[in-house]
């Protein structure tokens, strides 16, 4: 039987779209919140249209796009006219209900509406209300709209991010959206306990470029402690060596020493003597004569296939790992293993189901994921514009 689950009976009400909101909004659903996602009527959230690749239909058809069904697992959408005074009297009744609500509009894109903090939170005074922008509500960029790539950019870790020479690149992912999203569920886990102890709920400002700018870590650190703007090293890492990527006489592998002992396990299954030379025998030698230890160790690494290499440094306790493409990672047994792909049914798509990533947290051995598809446009308004638990069809 199924355990319930921490967030049963958490109300979120989600003005969001694109892919910092909803990813908050998915997580919270899959710890088990109900999320209704108020939606554009005729269109709804701009990501189900950006394919393709498209969740088909039998005929041939759309359903959406595969970005939207990425990140809206597990919510009720309902199709709500936030510039039609009925459709804010909706939102206002609904929030009075809620928990939480979730929006990414611009700052002050909702008080005109009467929808912002202060007009929901005198109606909910326990209302736990996370804005979600890209420079935050106050400062100087307050006012400018946020994407992704900027942030990446603006924050500084595309100038770390790629070949020495080469432009700088930003990552595959949308790296601030997601993160931001995490953060975002985070902070709102945290105002729910708060909210606990004070009976009151809290305005959250999350942006991207704060939280872009907060998960650069140990390299915000290099330049906070040198004064000095670490570089780009491609592949390998400022501090440690050997940690990146080597040739094999049939592809790349990484390696990833992160300690003394691991090295000279490496140069015993390699067949060298290097951990004996001062030059390499310890982590600060290595980083400083890495220009002259990384060739030493691609010139014996290239004699080894991929497969005897990576075999060989896992009878030995050396960190090393494939380099997967997609195919090849959820091909891989221990992604099989976790269930990390699931098929969740949708009766309008082809086949009956669309597949998944399943959030990875595991409670208690139960994996922690919301059982309902994304859901189509307005699937929900019905339901939810009758539901008593959101304050309709109360006498």
């Amino acid at each position: 039987m199924t355990s319930l689950k921490p967030l049963a009976g958490i109300r979120v009400l989600e003005l969001a779209r694109i892919l910092a909101g909803p990813w908050a909004g998915q997580l919270l659903a899959d710890l088990g919140a109900d999320v209704v996602k108020v939606e554009r009527p005729g269109a709804g959230d701009d990501t189900r249209s950006w394919g393709p690749p498209w969740v088909d239909r039998p005929d041939g058809s759309h359903l959406a796009a595969g970005y939207f069904n990425a990140t809206n697992r597990g919510k009720r959408s309902i199709e709500v006219d936030l510039e039609s005074p009925d459709g804010q009297a909706t939102i206002r009744k609904l929030a009075a209900n809620a928990d939480v609500v979730i929006e990414n509009f611009k700052v002050g894109g909702l008080k005109k509406y009467g929808l912002d903090y202060a007009s929901l939170s005198a109606l909910n005074p326990r209302l736990i209300y996370c804005s979600v922008t890209g420079f935050g509500q106050d400062g100087p960029y307050a006012h400018r709209p946020g994407y992704d790539f900027m942030i990446q950019g603006m924050s500084g870790i595309m100038s770390l991010t790629g070949e020495p020479h080469g432009e700088p690149l930003k990552t595959a992912v949308a790296y601030a959206d997601v993160f931001t999203g995490l953060y975002s569920s985070n902070a709102i886990l945290a105002a729910l306990q708060g909210r606990t102890l004070t009976g009151r709920g809290c305005h959250i400002d999350m942006a991207l470029l704060d939280t872009q700018v907060s998960v650069m870590g140990n390299q915000a650190m290099v330049y906070l402690l040198t004064g000095r703007p670490p570089p780009r090293t491609g592949n390998a890492h400022t501090s440690i060596a050997p940690y990146e990527v080597f040739p094999a006489s049939d592809g790349y592998i990484i390696i990833a020493c992160g300690n003394d002992s691991q090295f000279r396990k490496l140069c015993g299954l390699l067949g060298t003597e290097w951990a004996d030379n001062p030059d390499y025998s310890t982590n600060p030698a290595r980083v400083a004569n890495r220009e002259m230890l990384v060739p030493l160790l691609a010139s014996v690494t290239r004699t080894w296939t991929k497969a005897d290499l990576l075999a060989g440094f896992e009878r030995v306790g050396v960190p090393a790992g494939p380099i997967n493409t997609l195919d090849e990672v959820f091909a891989d047994p221990q992604i099989v293993h976790r269930g990390m792909v699931l098929d969740l049914p949708e009766t309008e798509a082809k086949g009956g189901t669309v597949p998944m990533l399943r959030t990875p947290i595991v409670i208690n051995g139960e994996p922690q994921v919301a059982p309902t598809a994304p859901p189509r446009l307005g699937q929900h308004s019905a339901e939810v514009l009758s539901d008593p638990a959101w304050g309709f069809g109360q006498s």
